[in-house]
This record gives structure tokens, C-alpha cells and sequence, in this order.
């Protein structure tokens, strides 16, 4: 069956969030803090909190499940009573880095998504994050597009990366999160397509499981140096750049790296 439709992650794939440091910064103020009684209980040190625990306990879950996999991962006693707390103070930091400005897009994935919008694919946004929309409300497409020199005409003034999308399934509940594929499973309903006709596009294992278990193909985008785990994950086609990505060969159902004429 030919692709006709792509799902994207938004933390990590679409904007390069804040999300990483308000989790790190917030277990760091809490264990200097409410629960520095618990350091010489754990293995926690501020410097183990690398992004490479942060991608494989954290990214992609849903808030109170990430916030829970850190806890644990650091041996913090009594880790789902207090990933609660954990996830709360989170939220209420990563708010104040966005409304700061505090995050940037990914050129590479701006021009990624609107030349599949131009090859005719349908465009969805998936991601168990609740702060998804402040980000997509805030990416002025059509400065994006002049900056660019790109032309498309679907592209006017006003036009945001969250009106750009034919369906939105970002911040919602779901009874499962990634690696489950419920949330991949609605956006490719939403988008009235089957599953197989769908591309995912993430950063995180997690993301990466969950639509591979959905029955679709993933690109695993691994901007941190995180290709074994995208692979290992099952990533149909792992990329540093979705400049990398063929568009006419995804078109024809194909995942492959464009070829570089010299």
C-alpha cells in the first residue's frame, strides 16, 4: 500500500523543546530541596541525569509515566507516590521556559513536512505532551517559508504550524501511552487512513515501539546521537536530518536517504 499519510512527534522531531532541562532542573531543585533528604538514600547525582537517560526513561511517555521511569531509574523511593509532585513542578517550569521563548524549530523538519504537504500527503501531530499546541501556535509558517525562499500556496499570512496539520492529537488522555500505539492508532483515524498507509516520524524509542506496534513505518529522527536506540527500537529508516529523507520515494511507499549528485 503507498503512503498517503505522516504522523509526527512534536518534542524533539518538530521544536527543539525545553523539556529535557525542566525535567532535569526540577528533580535537581527537589532533591536540593523538599526531598534532599533522600540523597545519600539514591543514586542521584545532577550530573547522571543525561540526555541519554532523559531519551530512553523519558521522552515520548505520558507526564506522570516519564516522571515515574526517572524516579525509579534513580532509585528514589516511593517513586509513583511522588511523580506526581515530580510532574507537576515539571509542568509549571516548562510553561514559564515557552512563554519565555525558550525552544526553537527544526528547519530540517519544516521543510521535511510541508514537502509531503505539497506531494499530497495528509499531515498529523501526535504527542502525549499537553504544552504541544503553545509550541505549534507560536511557528509562523509563512516567515518560515519567505526566510526559506520556499513557495508553496497553501502557505498565506497567519499561517501557524498548528493550522497546517490536518489532524491534531497532541496533549489529549489517553488510557495507554507510547509504547502503546493508541495515540498513533487516532491520528491515522482522524486522518482517515489505515495504519499501513502511515509514516511516524520521532526521536524517541518509545514513539518509535508505539507505531511500529500500530503497524506503520518509522523514521527516527536521532538528533542526539541516539541512532542505536532509534534502530534497536525497531526504526524502519534513522536519519540526523530529515533533509535526508527521499520525498518522491515516500510517495511511492519507500524509505530511503536521497541521493546526493556531486
Amino acid at each position: 500500500m503507498s503512503l498517503r499519510g505522516a504522523i509526527f512527534d512534536v518534542d524533539g522531531v518538530l521544536v527543539d523543546s525545553p523539556h529535557e532541562r525542566a525535567w532535569r532542573d526540577t528533580l535537581q531543585h527537589l532533591m536540593e530541596g523538599e526531598w534532599r533528604d533522600l540523597l545519600l538514600q539514591t543514586g542521584y547525582r545532577p550530573e547522571r541525569f543525561t540526555t541519554a537517560v532523559y531519551q530512553e526513561y523519558v521522552a515520548g511517555k505520558p507526564r506522570l509515566s516519564g516522571a515515574q521511569a526517572a524516579l525509579e531509574y534513580f532509585g528514589i523511593p516511593d517513586a509513583a507516590e511522588r511523580a506526581r509532585r515530580y510532574a507537576e513542578l515539571k509542568q509549571q517550569e516548562v510553561v514559564r521556559l515557552i512563554e519565555q521563548g525558550q525552544f526553537t524549530a527544526f528547519d530540517d523538519a519544516l521543510r521535511f513536512l510541508l514537502a509531503l504537504k505539497a506531494a499530497g500527503f495528509k499531515v498529523a501531530a501526535a504527542s502525549s505532551s499537553k504544552n504541544a499546541p503553545l509550541f505549534l501556535t507560536q511557528i509562523d509558517l509563512y516567515r518560515f517559508m519567505q526566510e526559506q525562499g520556499l513557495d508553496y500556496d497553501f502557505i498565506r499570512p497567519g499561517t501557524t504550524l498548528l493550522t497546517i496539520f490536518d489532524a491534531n492529537v497532541t496533549g489529549r488522555d489517553f488510557a495507554q501511552g507510547k509504547p502503546h500505539p493508541e495515540i498513533f492508532l487516532t491520528a491515522a483515524r482522524e486522518l482517515e487512513l489505515p495504519p499501513e498507509a502511515c509514516v511516524v516520524i520521532e526521536d524517541a524509542s518509545s514513539g518509535v515501539q508505539a507505531a511500529k506496534a500500530g503497524g506503520m513505518l518509522a523514521i527516527g529522527v536521532a538528533r542526539l546521537n541516539d541512532a542505536a536506540l532509534l534502530e534497536a527500537a525497531g526504526a524502519d529508516l534513522v536519519v540526523t536530518s530529515l533533509d535526508e529523507v527521499d520525498v518522491a520515494a515516500l510517495t511511492e511507499g519507500r524509505l530511503q536517504r536521497r541521493t546526493v549528485r556531486l
